[in-house]
């Protein structure tokens, strides 16, 4: 059977394919710690159970509007008010399944062949895809350590061609942790409005800040780069609900109608059961989510300490999201076992298969010379995990 072309074009997730690496190493037996996938270790708070309960028994198990049940698009609605200082129509507002679905619903509906689509580097690694799938172009503009990783204005005003249709923009970061200060966002703001360039902004970390930083949304910096943001967001991360799968878009009303309209001849709606969820993980109590990230802040600083001890790594302490990016170039050349380290895959590869501890290299989101590490599992984890890498770090000669 031939295949469309289009499914060439497609490389598959690496931080799947490590998952599924260790998952299988798992099923055999082997005791795995795994810093890969990017997935909280909390449990769903009780009380968002609790409302899919009830809304079970209430019977809400039939199809629902395709861009999401009126209920929590006014969560929604209150949220970004409420968090960003942002105010939209229930009709500039979708609700998705999970914030991955809203991106490549994005990517389908405002991209045609042809049309360029800015990407900073490191990037989350479905990005450059599911801008390749429609026949666009994905033009990776590669950051700068110096500068936390972050698109300076510059750097953005450079990449633009005639071509140029969309910046990406993800704040936290996934891999880097980068977070983007207000000053950040108003430069690439007045680059955006000048040329007209869309921005996807991908705020799906939005609670997991520290140090002092501070998430702000570019939507909320004026009303021309509001009209130009889509910004995309979901329960996912922030109350552990990865499994649920709702995200959500607001923005150009438009573009909304357009996303709606192709959800309803791809998933039919999100699923009922999931929203209901969902009302009640954006109206109810948030002390979850703030237990949440004190654990994580705590994690942060135990693991970037371990990381800085090793010899030849480079590691900034992260900002936001729940991983670390060190840079770990300095063991290239390195072997064990007469296993030859050449770049971060096979690094990766070797402390998998020797330390049976599975994390991502850099190379998937654009970065060769670093390797993501999740934060987002117990410290006891952290702690062997952490220890089985010292001892391949240090066998390496």
């Amino acid at each position: 059977m031939k295949l469309a072309e289009r499914s060439g074009w497609i490389a598959p997730s690496a931080t799947m394919a490590m998952d599924t690496a260790a998952k299988e190493m798992v099923r055999r037996g082997i005791d795995v710690i795994s810093f890969g996938v990017g997935e909280p270790d909390f449990d769903t708070p009780e009380n968002v159970k609790q409302a899919a309960v009830k809304a079970i028994e209430a019977g809400r198990t039939k199809y629902t509007p395709a861009g999401g049940i009126h209920e929590l698009k006014v969560a929604i609605q209150q949220k970004l008010a409420r968090d960003n200082g942002l105010e939209y129509g229930l009709d500039q507002i979708v609700v998705t399944v999970g914030a991955k679905h809203a991106l490549y619903n994005l990517a389908q509906v405002l991209l045609d062949p042809g049309d360029e689509v800015i990407v900073p580097a490191p990037y989350w690694v479905s990005y450059v895809e599911q801008v390749r799938v429609t026949g666009a172009v994905p033009v990776v503009v590669q950051t700068r350590g110096e500068n936390g990783f972050r698109l300076t204005a510059e750097e953005f005003r450079r990449a633009i061609t005639p071509r140029t249709k969309a910046l990406i923009l993800n704040s936290p970061s996934n891999p880097t942790g980068a977070v983007y200060r207000r000053e950040h966002l108003e430069a690439l703001a007045e680059v955006a409005v000048e040329h007209g360039i869309a921005v996807i902004s991908d705020e799906i970390y939005e609670p997991f800040i520290y140090g002092g930083a501070q998430h702000v949304s570019i939507a909320s910096l004026g009303p021309e780069i509001k009209a130009l943001t889509l910004v995309v967001n979901g329960v996912s991360k922030s109350h552990a609900m990865t499994g649920w799968r709702i995200g959500f878009i607001a923005g150009d009303s438009r573009v909304i109608k357009a996303v709606t309209s192709l959800q309803s001849h791809s998933v039919s709606n999100p699923t009922s059961i999931a929203q209901y969820a969902a009302i009640e993980a954006l109206t109810g109590p948030q002390e979850p989510v703030q237990r949440m990230v004190a654990e994580f802040a705590r994690r942060r600083e135990y693991l970037v300490q371990r990381l800085r001890a090793l010899p030849g790594v480079e590691c900034d302490m992260p900002e936001g999201a729940f991983y670390v990016f060190p840079k770990i170039s300095a063991v290239f050349g390195k072997s064990l076992g007469g296993r030859k380290v050449t770049d971060s895959a096979s690094l990766c590869q070797l402390l998998l298969e020797e330390g049976h501890v599975s994390v991502v290299p850099g190379s998937a989101f654009g970065a060769e010379g670093y390797m993501r590490l999740s934060y987002a599992t117990s410290m006891e984890n952290l702690e062997k995990g952490m220890d089985r890498i010292e001892r391949v770090w240090n066998a390496l000669a």
